[in-house]
């Protein structure tokens, strides 16, 4: 039985659930994903709250940056056991990869259907030893602190960068490094300027990923460290 049964009821409303795999670096990584996640929008379930932000269902997508997240931790230097926190994980590739590398892994979400399916995904590619966790950017939990933090897209829309640097900032433990991967949406040097602003050390790198003969997608990876 799924820990997120509330979640379990919005999601058989979403039609068939539909497996797909990611090669990353000629490594198989497999999700579920639901087919009809545009029924989210005119859900009658959905509260009040989900509604006044103008709620969108960006957890169902395999988004470009968290391939590019996947492929910068296949060749990253890590070292296993390591406690590495996935923020906004949506479908959880990055987190899976991590895992994948040896990591211990907290998936975290603001949506419940998100945990659910990251939870099942990691199963699904054969890892049972990971956490999750329902957590709000614009209210992190106050014991949350790891070495390690996780996050691919989340700078889509301008409102969530303060809080996304705030939670950063709190999760992170000194010498911690955040590893952010993103499109170059137009938040990106506002990232940039407000990282600089609140005396966060990072250096930027260009990432690439794409699905097998298709189309390639251009991206930043962002090495945020505390330096405290």
């Amino acid at each position: 039985m799924s820990p997120f049964p509330a979640a379990e009821k919005i999601i058989a409303r979403l039609g068939p659930i539909h497996k797909e795999t990611v090669l990353l670096q000629g490594r198989e990584f497999f999700l579920l994903k639901p087919t009809e996640t545009h029924k989210l929008l005119t859900d009658p379930g959905a509260d009040a709250s989900r509604a006044a932000e103008e709620y969108v269902p960006y957890w169902a997508d395999i988004w470009p940056a968290s391939r590019m997240l996947g492929k910068v931790l296949l060749g990253e230097a890590l070292t296993p056991g390591t406690c590495a926190l996935e923020i906004g994980c949506g479908l959880g590739l990055p987190g899976i990869v991590a895992l994948r590398r040896g990591l211990h892994v907290t998936f975290t979400d603001n949506d419940p259907c998100a945990l659910h399916f990251a939870s099942e995904n990691a199963r699904l590619n054969g890892f049972t030893d990971f956490a999750t966790r329902h957590v709000d950017w614009r209210d992190p939990p106050a014991d949350f602190q790891f070495p390690l933090l996780l996050g691919a897209d989340l700078l889509y829309e301008m409102r969530y960068l303060e809080p996304l640097i705030g939670f950063i900032r709190q999760a992170l433990l000194p010498g911690g490094v955040c590893l952010l991967t993103d499109q170059d949406r137009l938040p990106g040097q506002a990232l940039r300027d407000q990282l600089e602003a609140e005396g966060l050390t990072f250096t930027t790198e260009i990432v690439r990923a794409g699905e097998p003969g298709g189309r390639r997608s251009k991206g930043t990876l962002y090495r945020i460290r505390n330096t405290e």
